[in-house]
């Protein structure tokens, strides 16, 4: 068999490669599988965050803004530790993003507060002198979507099984239950920031974007980690 293979390129290198394959994927796939999990303490993101997300989403900050850490010691010793795969585990879509016009944002929540999100969002250049960014006083003008935020994290509890309503979790429930909450995390975020009209503008009964949009950036890093 093997004075015949050896007699015969082609057929060595098809055998090579389909040898070679299998061993692969036997060495690969039991490791991408284990890593591609949820880390342990992971928590699904709240209503209010998942609003802020579809903000993030649909300002295309992932234009300028990555979320992956590469493990070189440039990048963590700027950014933090590394990013791991089972991270993203609830994430759909994933916003890793390819371009860092600005700062990697993955573990933005560890090192900025919200005070410095909400003047870096109104004036960037007022925390960072330097900045391109541009202003975005529109966040603080309209109200974030509620409804479809909870129909998202509705779905991904029962279409792709992510843990909401678990011992220690995060509690979505039926739809009071989760305006209550969202509203109650809501109003956290808001104590923290100085806009007034952002104060008023809670107290009957809106959220703005910039709320949403800050409770998402908080919770890059390690706010979502349970244990």
């Amino acid at each position: 068999m093997f004075s015949w293979l050896e007699k015969n390129p082609f057929f060595f290198t098809v055998a090579f490669l389909v040898v070679f394959s299998i061993a692969g994927l036997v060495e690969l796939l039991p490791d991408f599988i284990k890593s591609s999990r949820p880390i342990e303490g992971l928590r699904p993101y709240t209503v209010l965050e998942t609003a802020g997300r579809q903000i993030y989403i649909n300002e295309g900050c992932y234009n300028c803004h990555s979320q992956l850490i590469r493990p070189f010691q440039a990048e963590t010793d700027r950014y933090g530790a590394y990013s791991l795969s089972g991270e993203y585990a609830y994430d759909r879509p994933f916003l890793w993003g390819s371009k860092r016009t600005g700062p990697d944002l993955h573990r933005v929540g560890d090192s900025r507060t919200t005070d410095w999100h909400e003047n870096h969002m109104w004036e960037p250049t007022s925390v960072v002198p330097d900045s391109i960014m541009p202003a975005y006083h529109h966040l603080f003008k309209k109200d974030a979507d509620f409804d479809t935020a909870y129909a998202e994290a509705y779905t991904q509890k029962v279409v792709f099984g992510v843990p909401y309503d678990t011992q220690g979790g995060v509690s979505l429930g039926n739809i009071e239950d989760a305006k209550k909450a969202y509203m109650q995390e809501a109003g956290e975020i808001v104590n923290n920031m100085k806009n007034q009209k952002i104060k008023d503008a809670f107290e009957k009964g809106e959220v703005k974007e910039i709320v949403a949009l800050i409770a998402y950036l908080n919770s890059l890093g390690q706010s979502r980690m349970t244990k």
